[in-house]
């Protein structure tokens, strides 16, 4: 019996690759889709953003349904992962590689929504066959978690900067990327494979229990709202860069700063988490985000090495955020819901709505203050709402996760 389990727990670096794909199928396109189509097809902000939020209306339903369809799956699990698979780099080639065939709004919103659907199912599998390889693992969840999530952010980092680096080397950095990325799937659907066991076959539970539950509801909302910071800083950054900053072309190193020192502080947070317990942790990297958040308040044009630093320091805490909640969720969905399927799909939905959320509201306000994208000058007020909404936002949402978490009870 210990023989399995030992062969299958050396596979860690398979869960590695995964992770890596699937973050680099959520975050980073949020970075670059909307400036894209926006830079490149002239739709406005507001649509772009119309038709995220749009499309996370239907995740509200659908996301819980495809919890409800995994833990049912058994052993056609593997096989069902594949097919998501597929459609997650078709609909990456799709979004970036290929020239709309219909209207390029139209486009986008088929694409998005193939891509964000693919990788919702690969998500909420994902981290529910989670829950059941670390019950055969010696500290099964904080192991796997730290190989899980480590490549999560290198995914993050490579998906986030490589359009950037590309863009001076050759002529469509995009579609180079996309067909990267569509390599980099087959790869991970390959090494994946015999990791799917079906061990969401028995007792599946209803995602009333889950709700009902105080830690777990809990747990959901503070993901909601401390990861909503992330979602502004993503949605603005380059539009910050290019025109608050005057730096185009600096894009790129910059991102390179913020994850990396993302996925560099994993370690210490894990660390860090072993010796105070997770919540001290990361409310000590909530205090980090906001000071780095507030410091963003004081710069303005040419201020770009000073940014580069604000980069490094909220790129950290980020690195907590991505590896302590995930791994205090799927611990606590271990104990009320083996299973997991309904329960990460929940947090997919959550994870997802943050994003839309910050599609959804910024950008419109971003343009009605009289912003243009890639615009030679933009008015004082227009690049002063920029400053506010990259920087205020997130501050005043990291102190409400704050005070959340502090009334969370949680087991260290």
């Amino acid at each position: 019996m210990s023989a399995p389990v030992t062969a299958r727990a050396a596979r860690l670096p398979a869960w590695s690759l995964f992770g890596a794909i699937l973050s680099g199928a959520g975050l980073p396109i949020y970075i670059y889709a909307p400036k894209f189509y926006a830079d490149n097809f002239g739709i406005s902000l507001t649509l772009l953003g119309a038709v995220l939020f749009g499309l996370r209306l239907l995740d509200v339903i659908q996301d819980p349904v495809l919890g409800w369809v995994s833990e049912r799956l058994g052993r056609l699990r593997r096989y069902a992962v594949w097919v998501a698979g597929l459609v997650l780099a078709a609909s990456m080639y799709g979004l970036f590689a290929v020239e709309p065939p219909i209207g390029p709004v139209w486009w986008f919103g088929l694409t998005i929504t193939g891509l964000f659907s693919a990788f919702s199912f690969m998500t909420i599998n994902f981290y529910a066959e989670g829950v059941t390889k670390a019950r055969g693992m010696n500290d099964g969840h904080t192991r796997l978690a730290a190989w899980r999530e480590t490549g999560a952010l290198l995914g993050v980092c490579l998906a986030a900067v490589a359009p950037s680096i590309l863009e001076p080397l050759v002529d469509a950095p995009f579609a180079i990327f996309a067909v990267s990325f569509c390599l980099f799937v087959l790869a991970a659907l390959i090494w994946m494979t015999p990791e799917w066991t079906g061990g969401g076959t028995q007792d599946p539970t209803p995602i009333s229990a889950i709700l009902s539950d105080p830690v777990a509801r809990r747990l959901l909302i503070l993901a909601l709202i401390n990861a909503t910071p992330l979602a502004v800083s993503s949605t603005l950054f380059l539009f910050y860069v290019e025109s608050r900053l005057g730096a185009p072309g600096w894009e790129g190193p910059l991102l390179v700063l913020f994850f990396l020192a993302a996925a560099a502080s994993s370690p210490f947070w894990a660390w860090l988490s072993d010796r105070v317990g997770p919540k001290r942790a990361l409310l000590g990297a909530m205090g980090l985000a906001i000071a780095s958040f507030a410091g963003v308040l004081a710069l303005g044009e040419g201020d770009i090495w000073i940014f580069a630093l604000i980069c490094v320091a909220s790129g950290a805490t980020i690195g907590a955020d991505l590896t302590l909640l995930p791994a205090m969720f799927a611990r606590r969905m271990a104990q009320i819901s083996p299973n997991g399927g309904q329960g990460f799909g929940l947090w997919s939905l959550v994870s997802k709505f943050t994003l839309a959320f910050a599609a959804a509201v910024l950008l419109p306000i971003l343009q009605l203050s009289g912003f243009t994208s890639g615009a030679a000058n933009n008015p004082d007020t227009a690049l002063a709402t920029l400053t506010y909404l990259y920087a205020l936002v997130p501050c005043f949402l990291k102190l409400v996760a704050i005070g959340l978490l502090v009334a969370t009870p949680l087991e260290d």
